[in-house]
């Protein structure tokens, strides 16, 4: 057998009691509730499972799920979105774990969970006792239900991708096929098989959705305002980014953490904190590997994180000013040479000189923007640098190991970290030095609506993320 046990993805009102009910009726499977339901074990009215009362489950989850892979034959339990997080990070990475996954329309799950709650009938075994009401839709609630089933679903999806298992998916609708219910005995690996489905319980609300709502009008009217199909979302190519915890710096005495953002404000950055201690560089903590950093934060107790983020045309003209331009120390030379053979952008093969007009370094600019968005957009073998990947994509990276406390835009970190280090206790704290600008021409010297355009196309989701406006009114 491939398995030693499985779980039911599922949420309310999806038919997962049916299904649970019908895996029960397998001779050697037994699904065991919602056993780590934050707030019951299994069933509302039992107080323990499998030896384990409620707390023992929560103090040591693994414990449970060992219990379950000891039983006799094939068992497992229904899992919802907000049951404990720790169970699904061990069941998603167990290949001997079968993963179930049972779906159904959103609305129609919703509509049933509002009548239910009208209600208080859960579940329908005698059609006689069926009590009937009609739900009453709200937008606000409805788009929440929806995005956290979304939600789950992307994080169920990813993890079986990144570890190269699948599962077995059901539809509300399959629910009644008694071959789709053995075949998914056939692929849990066990022998017993239906020779008909249980019929104890009985849909509960068995007409159309625009029977069952009281305010149809309004329904229609918000459901008509959903993007279904996701037209406005900014695609997203770039790579995932790890937390780069080794660039990041803790002040000498002063307990602040910068992250720097590549391509943002740096050296100014490092420079004030130099400043605000009256230490040496050599003196902050650098280069700190991810054991170092837990350590750093144990001795720097109420201690502060930030980074700070720069406007998307300012940061990519710096990032070419820096790193493509010049052929000096800081330049990207392999990136560089093949910028110009293979992308056109029309850089002196030995950098700029006396001669460099302001006319040239715009051409170029644009030209290196053209780069830049097929690059973010996964169409080059070049790598997506740090200095210019999208910096929510950045953040989201810091993200995996230590998000920051506080994120400065540039026009105004300079007051923001003086006022956020006053806090921490920091005495005379020195006001940051401004950015220099960017050379042989400054950012001022060639901006235009073109240059805004053209950035906004590229780092759209920065826009909407960051709120960003035009870089010059």
């Amino acid at each position: 057998m491939k398995f030693d046990y499985f779980i039911v993805f599922a949420e309310m009102r999806t038919g997962s009691n049916f299904l649970e009910t019908n895996l029960n009726a397998l001779p050697g499977v037994s699904c065991l509730g919602e056993l780590f339901n934050p707030h019951f074990i299994g069933y509302p009215n039992k107080t323990e499972m499998l030896g384990f009362t409620q707390a023992m489950r929560d103090g040591d989850p693994v414990k449970v799920i060992k219990a379950v892979r000891g039983q006799e034959g094939m068992a497992g339990f229904r899992f919802f979105h907000d049951h404990d997080d720790r169970v699904l990070d061990k069941a998603l990475g167990d290949p001997r774990c079968a993963k179930i996954v049972l779906t159904r329309n959103p609305l129609e799950s919703y509509v049933s969970w509002k009548i239910a709650q009208e209600t208080g009938q859960w579940k329908l075994t005698n059609v006689t006792r069926r009590k009937d009401a009609r739900a009453t839709f709200d937008a606000a609630e409805f788009s929440t239900h929806v995005e956290a089933l979304q939600a789950f679903q992307l994080r169920l999806m990813r993890s079986l991708q990144v570890t190269g298992q699948t599962a077995f998916y059901v539809a509300y609708e399959d629910l009644r096929d008694l071959q789709v219910m053995n075949g998914l005995a056939a692929w849990l690996g066990v022998e017993g098989r239906l020779e008909a489905l249980d019929q104890s319980l009985k849909p509960q609300n068995p007409a159309p959705v625009t029977d069952k709502v009281a305010n149809l009008d309004e329904m229609e009217r918000a459901l008509a305002g959903l993007d279904r199909f996701n037209l406005t979302r900014t695609p997203n190519f770039e790579p995932r980014r790890g937390a780069a915890t080794p660039s990041y710096v803790g002040a000498a005495k002063t307990p602040l953490l910068f992250l720097p953002m590549r391509g943002a404000p740096e050296d100014e950055v490092i420079d004030w904190m130099v400043a605000l201690d009256g230490v040496t560089p050599s003196d902050l903590a650098r280069k700190m590997s991810q054991k170092d950093l837990r350590k750093w934060k144990r001795q720097n107790r109420g201690h502060r994180s930030f980074t700070v983020i720069r406007h998307p045309v300012a940061r990519a003209h710096a990032t070419f000013c820096r790193r493509i331009l010049p052929v000096g120390e800081g330049s990207y030379l392999q990136i560089r040479d093949t910028v110009r053979r293979v992308f056109k952008v029309s850089i002196p093969k030995n950098g700029p000189g006396p001669d460099w007009s302001r006319a040239d370094h715009r051409k170029a600019f644009i030209e290196f923007l053209g780069f830049l968005r097929a690059n973010l957009a996964g169409q080059t073998a070049i790598r997506v640098d740090a200095t210019w990947c999208s910096q929510s994509q950045a953040l989201q990276g810091f993200g995996d190991f230590v998000p920051p406390d506080h994120v400065f835009r540039e026009d105004q970190w300079r007051g923001e970290v003086a006022t956020l280090a006053g806090t921490l206790g920091a005495q005379d704290v020195p006001v940051p030095g401004a950015a220099q600008p960017d050379a042989p021409h400054a950012l001022d010297d060639i901006y235009d609506d073109e240059v805004e355009d053209t950035v906004r196309k590229i780092y759209q989701r920065d826009y909407m993320m960051f709120g960003f406006g035009p870089w010059k009114d």
